[in-house]
This record gives structure tokens, C-alpha cells and sequence, in this order.
């Protein structure tokens, strides 16, 4: 359902949530090495991130990415529409475009009405997530590794 790029970028912000120090910045190289991603395609994410003001980034030596908001204003649904987009939730399963633009004089595909009941559900769920409390999972007792 996400694409690798909207999962790297989640678990991107859940580190930097989790690591948020006030008065640094994490440098691209330690975030991509402790995540075991590739460091350009990680990159790319978070300046796509930077751009729509989730986080902060700048260059030089003592530069790299922190979090520009509170980890409890930002949700999964944010991150998920800026990196993959909204179509993530309106795209048709079976048909190309999403379900709103398909012609209404015909059917819907055969799952429509069940995903349609799903859909909604998760939009909820990405919606009410919360980064800070992803994190705190995270941080959690289990092993839970992002």
C-alpha cells in the first residue's frame, strides 16, 4: 500500500522523534547507517519533508535534519500525504485513477464497496497516529525496531 519511500520517510521521523535533540541536527549519514536505508534516496525523502515543513534541515559540517514540529502535531497521515500522496486512499484497487473519478454509469469493481469500508478505517487510524505516539511504541519494551 505505501511506497518504500513513504515507509523509509515514517521511520525517518519516528527516529528523529525519538532522538529530537534541541540543539543539534542529525546528520544524513547517521540517520541513513542507525536505519540501515540508502543514504541519497533517504535524503531526497527528507528534503521532501523539509520542503512541506515536517522537518528542519541545513547544510555544512554541524548540519543534517531535526523535527520543526512537535512530534505530537505531526501524524502518520501527514507524512503519508506528502511523501506518497492522497491517492494512497483514493486509488481504485482494480481500475486505473481513483474511485471518485470512475464513471458512476458503471459498476465498481467487485471489492469497492468492501475497500471502500477499509478505506475509511485506515484514513482514520493514519489520521489519529500520531508520530509521538509511534515513538513511544517504538521506545517500548519488546524490541520493537523501526
Amino acid at each position: 500500500m505505501l511506497s518504500n519511500s513513504c515507509r523509509y520517510g515514517i521511520r525517518a521521523v519516528i527516529y528523529l522523534a525519538r532522538n529530537q535533540n534541541k540543539t543539534e541536527k542529525t546528520g544524513i549519514k547517521k540517520i541513513s547507517e542507525d536505519l540501515e536505508l540508502p543514504s541519497p534516496f533517504l535524503a531526497k525523502i527528507l528534503q521532501q519533508l523539509a520542503k512541506h515543513r515536517i522537518l528542519s534541515s541545513s547544510k555544512g559540517p554541524h548540519g543534517g535534519f531535526s523535527l520543526l514540529k512537535n512530534p505530537e502535531n505531526i501524524t502518520l497521515l501527514d507524512v503519508v500525504n506528502i511523501i506518497d500522496g492522497e491517492e494512497v486512499f483514493t486509488q481504485c484497487v482494480m481500475h486505473n485513477g481513483d474511485c471518485i473519478s470512475i464513471d458512476r454509469n458503471k459498476k465498481p469493481c467487485p471489492i469497492h464497496d468492501d475497500y471502500s469500508k477499509v478505506r475509511t478505517d485506515i484514513i482514520g487510524l493514519f489520521r489519529n497516529k500520531t508520530i509521538a505516539d509511534l515513538a513511544k511504541t517504538v521506545n517500548g519494551a519488546g524490541g520493537i525496531n523501526i
